[in-house]
């Protein structure tokens, strides 16, 4: 019996990224920042989202990639965690994917360190990869570290 997962899915640079759709409470445009003085420098402030101050992290940084060009802002995937919402600052929003929960394979060797830490498995699309993103991985060490 197949299991079907949805997928919230950004890409970061260009690669290809999913999350658990159920995970996402919403996405937005770019937002003003607070900046938290002695943050990890993934941290790239805090939003105030309808009153609920919300951690942004640059996933550009969490991945060591270069930053973005500063003329493209970044949009903001608000997602659940069991530390409260957070949002991850993506370079663009995809759409969202049904794909079967068994076809989900393990990381090829070639994908980098950094990302395989923070990655739980891969889909193979007609066209490209979708790596499925690890929130508590993600989110935990910038929060609690």
């Amino acid at each position: 019996m197949s299991t079907e997962q949805m997928y919230a899915t950004f890409y970061v640079e260009d690669i290809f990224f999913g999350v658990n759709a159920l995970m996402v409470q919403e996405v937005l445009r770019s937002q003003p920042m607070t900046p938290v003085p002695l943050a990890p420098p993934e941290v790239t402030g805090l939003i105030n989202l309808r009153g609920q101050i919300v951690t942004a992290l640059d996933m550009r940084r969490r991945l060591h990639l270069p930053d973005r060009d500063a003329s493209k802002p970044p949009t903001n995937v608000v997602v659940y965690t069991d530390d409260g919402p957070v949002s991850l600052l993506v370079d663009e929003i995809g759409d969202v994917l049904v794909l079967n929960g068994d076809d989900m394979e393990s990381l090829p060797e070639t994908v980098d360190r950094v990302q395989r830490d923070l990655v739980v498995g891969v889909h193979k699309l007609d066209r490209q990869l979708m790596l499925v993103i690890d929130l508590d991985k993600t989110v935990r060490p910038t929060l609690v570290g």
